[in-house]
């Protein structure tokens, strides 16, 4: 009996991009994987990107427009819901499938050897077919420390830097974290997880979900023989400072939710002092003025935000500021 996969693409205003995606989707050789579904949740793009999808390629496709930017998690849960698939695979609009992408991570998936895998991610290449970014590390203290003061690039071993270098992952095995661009799981175990968490409207929501998937035993996998290409930041280039902003905010969240206290308002501290003094000292020295602009600008949304919910923080994922519904 062969395995099925239903694709959920959150959308905003990649209308292009989002188009390439789904006719390498249609390109797809299946090998028996069964396509269940392609939902693609638009979130209130201004392009027409929405428009006219059905004619792109013969796909089992739906298409939801929301009438206002609900955020990637709430998004991503909202085209899983009610989704009997075996799989649920997360998929960027800025992304390109091979022709064997989905048949080999499913063939791996059902495989003996991943019966304790839950999330499986592909090798990312981009625009060239140079290795791009595809496993993370779980964020510590350390490592965001590292992150803002330089400290990753000085003394690797002491401060690792989040993303896995490429030249580390020559071969699959059990990581970490894959990235969202191309994330699948078993959808018994997101159900079981409760989906993503939506108080991330953007950033760390595929953090978070592999994190609480390994303490419940199931593992994150990469799969180097399964390729999908990249192009990266296609929607938050159109909104530099929210994506600092919800960067930083979705950190602090995963922190407070993950971290001992004392390690969150550490990072709490340096997110207002180290980190806006390390981006105005390094604005300056490129003479770009639009990045001071947009640090400065971050912080006065994460500091508004703390301020207005001192007790509240995080709890309500729709009362953020809105940005893209994807900006990896």
């Amino acid at each position: 009996m062969s395995s099925s996969v239903h694709i959920v693409i959150v959308n905003w205003n990649t209308r292009d991009y989002l188009r390439e995606c789904l006719e390498s989707i249609g390109r797809s050789r299946l090998d028996g994987v069964e396509l269940a579904r392609v939902s693609v949740i638009d979130n209130d793009s201004s392009d027409g990107s929405a428009d006219g999808l059905e004619a792109i390629a013969p796909l089992p496709l739906e298409v939801v427009r929301n009438r206002h930017n609900a955020g990637f998690a709430a998004a991503c849960n909202q085209g899983a819901a009610r989704s009997t698939a075996d799989y649920l695979l997360f998929l960027n609009p800025d992304t390109r499938l091979a022709e064997d992408t989905l048949a080999t991570v499913v063939r791996f998936m059902d495989s003996r050897e991943a019966a304790d895998v839950g999330i499986c991610g592909a090798r990312v290449v981009d625009e060239t077919g140079a290795p791009a970014n595809s496993v993370a590390r779980f964020p510590t203290l350390r490592i965001v420390l590292g992150k803002i003061t330089g400290l990753h690039r000085v003394a690797p071993r002491l401060f690792p830097g989040h993303r896995v270098p490429a030249v580390e992952l020559d071969r699959s095995g059990t990581v970490d974290q894959v990235i969202g661009a191309f994330f699948l799981i078993r959808r018994e175990l997101f159900e079981r997880l409760g989906g993503f968490d939506r108080r991330y409207f953007v950033y760390y929501e595929e953090v978070d979900l592999a994190l609480r998937a390994r303490r419940l035993g199931a593992r994150s996998y990469f799969l180097h023989e399964a390729t999908v290409m990249h192009v990266e930041n296609v929607s938050s280039s159109q909104v530099p400072a929210l994506r600092l902003y919800h960067s930083q905010r979705s950190r602090l969240l995963f922190a407070l939710a993950h971290w001992p206290r004392s390690h969150a308002l550490a990072l709490l501290v340096l997110t207002f002092t180290a980190e806006p003094l390390a981006r105005l000292v390094k604005a300056a020295l490129d003479r770009d003025p639009a990045a001071a602009s947009q640090s400065v600008g971050a912080s006065r949304l994460l500091a508004s935000e703390l301020l207005r919910r001192r007790r509240g923080f995080g709890k309500d994922g729709d009362r953020v500021a809105r940005t893209p519904a994807r900006a990896k």
